[in-house]
């Protein structure tokens, strides 16, 4: 088949030509973005985690080191890490037979500035209804005042 321009007589078009394509990858974006805060929420679902993320923000430590810090087993410690470096708040690397844990890259950034929108979502909201108990507060006083005269 020839081409004409650069495209294809069949139709064809470049990879990221034409809308379908752009809607792929922003909802592709979006899906992704969902994907890392569900892992991170999962992550932090947990006392235990939550826990090992706190202590990590302390020092860095061997996972022997924390499954006896939070009395548990080797095991039951390598799967709550393993949790968390799959969100991407924590990372090992292995020196010999140690596997040392440090905090990942991503220091819930993402995870901070979604639940900021909200909160200011929230806020407006409950300013909004601050004003209307105002207004109703205000209305109840003058109808109490016009009902004893």
């Amino acid at each position: 088949m020839g081409s004409e321009g650069g495209r294809q007589r069949s139709g064809a078009r470049p990879p990221l030509a034409g809308r379908h394509s752009v809607c792929y990858i922003l909802n592709h974006m979006v899906q992704y973005a969902r994907s890392r805060l569900d892992a991170s929420f999962a992550a932090l679902s947990d006392v235990t985690r939550r826990g090992v993320l706190e202590q990590l923000g302390r020092a860095d430590a061997s996972i022997t080191n924390l499954a006896e810090k939070f009395r548990m087993t080797l095991t039951g410690m390598k799967k709550h890490v393993g949790v968390l470096e799959q969100a991407g708040l924590v990372t090992t690397e292995k020196v010999g037979r140690v596997r040392t844990c440090k905090l990942g890259p991503r220091r819930l950034q993402e995870e901070t500035a979604w639940i900021q929108r909200y909160r200011q979502l929230w806020d407006s909201r409950f300013d909004e209804l601050d004003k209307v108990v105002e207004e109703l507060k205000q209305k109840e006083t003058v109808d109490g005042r016009k009902k004893r005269e």
